[in-house]
């Protein structure tokens, strides 16, 4: 990227999601190679992340849906794009893809405008194929996932050459097994459950939002099939649903699980706690469009168990660094946790295959490369009429 080059990603609001870690890591990049750079949104808990990033912060609501709010979004941000001299918009979610494309347009600069398809949308309708075709308004659209480009062409007709590929990635730095000391092991290990000394179990671990689609009722009713084996699992994720949270805890406490399953809430210490687990689970009853619990996993050498579609299909080999199972089926996900129980040796090898493969594959810099291509090709392609 050139120097002078200035660069806003848009984002609904700086949570701590997916979409939000990938805005971070963009901006640590840009401003790593002296790039001027900012996330648009309405704030969060990773803004004061953002700023120490050295990346800048424009608080603007863009994710407000209604038609009135993206038109006032848009004069607004337009109106600050003429102001910083923006050069390249990336939109990372659709209604700020909306206000991105709008202010693209009306702005006397004119920059860029590209966008990254993070998700599978709701498409079923006129209206809901028209709300998310704001992401395939730019040039060009990076999708985080070969499953994704398919989708597009064969949902949207999108037109592949169009389409840059761009797998999200971890920072092996971050993501270090060698970094987590045996004794913190032991004591995470303790402290989701798992007993300690001669009292541990295997520690299982499910790093998802609690969300319905995310399969947490899956994976106990999977769990309730192998009682007879030792272990503990740790569920790792805040809740979409305060209700879902609820009656899974309620299940959890009435039935055979019954102080067998830790609700974590959010947690800073994903790499931590993956290093100290036997097993980790990517369960979605619906394709993920990526799914970073897996290579998050891998690269803390943890074999994973996943269900077999989206995403996952690229990032877990089966059999070499995890175990697929076929999607919803409750019974097949049993077989394939008793047999990791039964085989802690064969699931070590695997872990530590895992991060071979994820480091091959699927770090930071493969996905940072991917997406400055993609503002070099937009920038190339001309700014909009």
């Amino acid at each position: 990227m050139e120097h002078g080059m200035r660069v806003a990603q848009l984002v609904p609001a700086l949570g701590d999601g997916g979409v939000e870690r990938s805005a971070l890591e963009m901006a640590a990049h840009l401003s790593s190679e002296g790039v001027e750079n900012w996330v648009v949104s309405a704030g969060g808990r990773l803004e004061d992340d953002l700023l120490a990033l050295g990346g800048g912060h424009l608080r603007l609501e863009i994710g407000r849906k209604s038609p009135l709010a993206i038109a006032a979004n848009a004069r607004a941000l337009a109106r600050w794009i003429d102001a910083t001299g923006i050069d390249v918009l990336h939109a990372r979610s659709r209604a700020p893809a909306w206000v991105g494309w709008r202010a693209s347009r009306i702005a006397r600069r004119k920059p860029a405008f590209l966008t990254t398809f993070h998700g599978v949308y709701g498409h079923k309708g006129v209206l809901k194929r028209w709300y998310n075709s704001a992401m395939l308004r730019g040039p060009v659209v990076i999708a985080n996932s070969h499953f994704i480009r398919d989708h597009l062409e064969r949902v949207y007709g999108v037109d592949r050459q169009r389409v840059l590929v761009a797998p999200r990635g971890v920072d092996p730095a971050r993501f270090d097994p060698t970094t987590v000391p045996a004794e913190d092991r032991d004591m995470l290990r303790a402290e989701l459950g798992a007993g300690f000394g001669d009292h541990v179990q295997p520690l299982l671990v499910l790093v998802a939002r609690i969300s319905r689609w995310k399969g947490h009722a899956l994976l106990l009713d999977a769990l309730e099939q192998v009682t007879d084996r030792p272990w503990h699992l740790a569920c790792i994720g805040g809740a979409d649903s305060q209700t879902l949270e609820a009656d899974l805890k309620a299940r959890v406490a009435q039935g055979p699980l019954a102080g067998r399953v830790t609700f974590t809430g959010s947690r800073a210490d994903i790499p931590q706690i993956l290093a100290s687990a036997d097993l980790a689970f990517s369960v979605s009853t619906a394709p993920e469009a990526f799914g970073r619990s897996v290579i998050e996993a891998g690269a803390m050498q943890t074999a994973v168990i996943g269900a077999a579609h989206g995403g996952t299909l690229e990032t877990l080999v089966d059999g070499k660094t995890g175990w697929l199972f076929p999607p919803g089926d409750a019974v097949a996900l049993a077989a394939r946790i008793r047999v990791a129980l039964s085989d802690p040796h064969s699931a070590r090898a695997m872990g530590r295959a895992g991060r071979t493969h994820v480091l091959t594959h699927f770090t930071t810099r493969h996905t940072l490369a991917a997406e400055i291509e993609g503002y070099r090709r937009a920038l190339a392609q001309g700014r909009p009429a």
